[in-house]
């Protein structure tokens, strides 16, 4: 009888495991910094105060090395959301659609890119999966992606209190209730002597959109997935909140603004940026205590705090400066925002949850783009094949739960690397990378070379700053080998766009200038909706070519293919059938020699 008891109990036991659908918080910060928080620490430690990350830290897992899947915003949220790589999606910058330009102080042009989700056949996006799994799904905040938010039950994408001010040094939020951001009556940290009990925060929308969604959720019984994406720490580098304001000026030494001009001292010295961090830091501390203080109707005797999984971290790394004025500090890692350096790509990373065990921590690589398949199996949400197979990231689970000490994949296999494209901005930052073991290594495009650098020495921090370039170091030959093969691999099974030679480069020699491709003449069918551009004889031949095209209705530039035509003894010819609500459009030639050449913006008329 005991036997049968037990198992009865164990045979529940499983049932109401396999049906118990947790919570889902993304709490994805914009620009947040791997030094910006104090859960790190590596050098000295940030003047910024985050005691709501550092709790979150210590009830869940923190990740030493933790990376975003782009060292800007849009692709970052789209690899996240996606599971895929940027360079599979080409999805690798913001803005994209657009006509490729470049100056002529750049020896490259970036590629053609695109800012809009996979639609083809088995794309699916981490919102869309959740919902066919019964989830009451939203999006709040900053979107940044080209198009429809799929499968969001809830989206609100509107600034709030993170917009623009006429003078950030007088424009700060007061108690009037007319005001569109008034300071509320509750009292926060941090508390001081001039302010013992703590100060009150301005209204955010963003952040009590997000607590009526959890609210609304929890009253209809249905397991929730919050994609909240904050608009800070971006600029514009403002606050609304005086106290907190002055609170760092304090704490700094310095005086208050007498002005809105720009903060010019280096370091984490942006008292604007510090209310910045520690605001968000408030919005995190707040979406907690409604966890913390709110019952789970699906689970009766638990609170929402033990059936929520919280992902916290940012979408890469800290943006530096803008123009003149210096933000943050990002050191000891090299650069920032928009380089795939480790100042970048490496960001703050906590995971909590239910089977997660509190001050946790985990030092081996994990990327956003494991937070797709580790989603899907916490929730128990099922994929297609097809839909699996599009997946680049790592189901982290069993790190999580704490019976693995290394990320695998389905077969078992420990992961080997992480792998970044970013073939935009300067010719410096156009770069590819790849990260395994020790050692991350670039591919240069301004002059197709490696650099090298060992970040880890037997389990220890060596060259994190990435200063020693050892590409060309004696020993270290089969490394660059090594690294540099498998990189090419992946760019080419991934499809990667990659940047071309400019034209108008001003350092340009006259050997070159004198085999570049030429358009000698353009012809444009309108019946049967043909283009035809034929080139001068004698110079360099093509390697691909391309037309991008924009339509009457959808105003943006759209990649479609073009055929080279070259015979012997006749000119070469490129074709491209257009869409019949053509407005305008560009061929791109590509030559042998990688220069990228762009003909004039033809317009049809109508």
């Amino acid at each position: 009888m005991r036997i049968l008891s037990v198992l009865i109990g164990v045979l529940f036991s499983c049932v109401v495991s396999a049906e118990f659908k947790p919570n889902i918080i993304i709490f994805y910060v914009d620009d947040l910094g791997w030094q910006d928080t104090n859960i790190y620490n590596i050098d000295k430690p940030s003047p910024w105060e985050t005691p709501n990350m550092d709790a979150l830290a210590n009830s869940g897992m923190l990740f030493t090395q933790g990376y975003s899947p782009a060292p800007t915003c849009g692709p970052s949220r789209a690899g996240l959301l996606t599971g895929q790589y940027p360079a599979r999606t080409h999805f690798t910058h913001v803005n994209g659609n657009r006509l490729p330009q470049s100056s002529k102080a750049q020896k490259m042009i970036s590629p053609f890119f695109i800012n809009t989700l996979p639609d083809g056949e088995g794309e699916i996006i981490l919102s869309e999966a959740l919902q066919q799994n019964g989830y009451r799904t939203a999006q709040v905040g900053k979107w940044h992606i080209h198009g429809a938010k799929k499968g969001f039950d809830v989206a609100y994408t509107k600034r709030g209190a993170h917009s623009q001010l006429d003078d950030r040094s007088k424009d700060f939020s007061g108690y009037d209730a007319d005001e569109k951001f008034p300071l509320g009556k509750e009292l926060y940290p941090p508390t001081s002597k001039k302010h013992p009990n703590g100060i009150p925060y301005p209204y955010q929308p963003v952040t009590e959109q997000a607590l009526k969604f959890v609210t609304d959720s929890t009253n209809e019984k249905k397991p929730f997935f919050l994609y909240l994406a904050h608009w800070m720490v971006h600029y514009p580098i403002i606050t609304r909140n005086r106290n907190l304001l002055e609170y760092y000026t304090d704490k700094l030494g310095i005086d208050f603004p007498k002005d809105k001009s720009d903060i010019t001292t280096p370091g984490q010295t942006n008292p604007y940026y510090g209310a910045m961090v520690t605001t968000v830091d408030w919005s995190l501390g707040r979406v907690i205590d409604l966890l913390k203080a709110t019952n789970d109707p699906r689970n009766p005797g638990k609170k929402l705090i033990e059936t929520t999984y919280i992902f916290m971290t940012s979408d890469n790394g800290g943006a530096e400066d803008r123009r003149t004025e210096i933000i943050t500090d990002n050191a000891p890692l090299d650069k920032g925002k928009k380089y795939a350096q480790e100042g970048g790509v490496r960001v703050p990373m906590i995971i909590s949850g239910p089977s997660i065990k509190s001050g946790s921590q985990f030092d081996g690589m994990v990327s956003q783009l494991d937070y797709f398949p580790t989603i899907m199996d916490l929730t128990g949400t099922s994929l297609t094949p097809q839909q699996q197979s599009k997946l680049n990231g790592l189901d982290i689970t069993p790190v999580l739960n704490g019976k693995s000490k290394v990320v695998t994949d389905s077969k078992g296999k420990p992961r080997e690397f992480l792998f970044w494209h970013f073939p935009h901005n300067s010719d410096s930052q156009m770069q590819s990378a790849i990260r395994e073991g020790d050692f991350k290594l670039y591919k240069n495009y301004k002059d197709n070379s490696y650099s090298l650098f060992r970040l880890y020495k037997n389990g220890k921090m060596d060259d994190i700053g990435e200063q020693n370039d050892l590409a060309s170091v004696k020993g270290y030959e089969t490394i660059v080998a090594k690294l540099s093969s498998k990189l090419e691999e992946l760019l080419t099974q991934n499809n990667a766009e990659f940047p071309s030679k400019n034209p108008q480069y001003k350092g340009l020699s006259e050997s070159d200038k004198k085999v570049l491709p030429v358009i000698e003449n353009h012809v444009y069918n309108a019946k049967k909706h043909i283009a035809t551009i034929q080139l001068a004889d004698n110079k360099t031949p093509l390697h691909h070519a391309y037309v991008l095209v924009k339509g009457k209705k959808d105003k943006r530039y759209v990649k479609l293919s073009a055929n080279i035509e070259a015979k012997e003894n006749t000119q070469t010819s490129v074709t491209a059938k257009l869409p019949k609500d053509v407005v305008e459009y560009m061929f791109v030639l590509i030559d042998k020699n990688n220069f990228m050449i762009k003909s004039e913006l033809f317009k049809v008329k109508k």
